[in-house]
């Protein structure tokens, strides 16, 4: 009785690599669709200094992506935003100064985010010669304004200021 219970594992056994092995053998094409009439075009590429934490807002979210320019010696303003940014320096350095009066260097082919909340007031300029595009992703409640104006930060005389 016990050969007979072995003999059948055994047998199971061997189907089973059996059909393993055989799947090995089948192209992957095999099982893949290919595709047509389609084309992608890169538009900006940056990597990130570090761990990207992407939070999206509770609820549903507005994704909105856009191009934005800063001329040479143009900025932001100050503002905050309601959700989370993921941005890509496309052209040219951005130069953002934060609340805490820090400021953040960001050449061309780098990535960032930008927070949520009051809190976290910044001012984007272009202390360059080129203009500065940036590629730039909001993660937004529904409904929510792109940005919002916010107060200067007081800096006193540091990079930050009015502008």
């Amino acid at each position: 009785m016990r050969f007979g219970r072995q003999q059948g594992r055994l047998g199971k056994v061997l189907v089973i690599g059996g059909c393993a092995a055989a799947l090995g053998f089948v192209p992957s094409a095999a099982v893949a669709t290919p595709g047509s009439g389609v084309s992608a075009t890169v538009v900006a590429e940056g990597t990130s200094p570090g761990k990207l934490k992407v939070k999206t807002p509770k609820g549903r979210t507005d994704v909105t992506f856009r191009t934005i320019t800063i001329e040479p010696g143009g900025s932001t303003g100050w503002h905050t935003h309601r959700g989370q940014l993921i941005a890509v320096v496309k052209q040219g350095t951005l130069t953002r100064t934060l609340d805490d009066c820090s400021v953040e260097v960001t050449p061309a082919g780098t990535s960032f985010i930008e927070p949520s909340g009051a809190k976290h007031r910044h001012i984007g300029r272009n202390l360059g010669t080129e203009p500065v595009v940036l590629w730039v992703t909001y993660l937004l409640p529904k409904g929510s304004e792109l940005s919002d104006d916010a107060d200067a930060v007081d800096c006193g005389g540091k990079s930050g200021g009015k502008g």
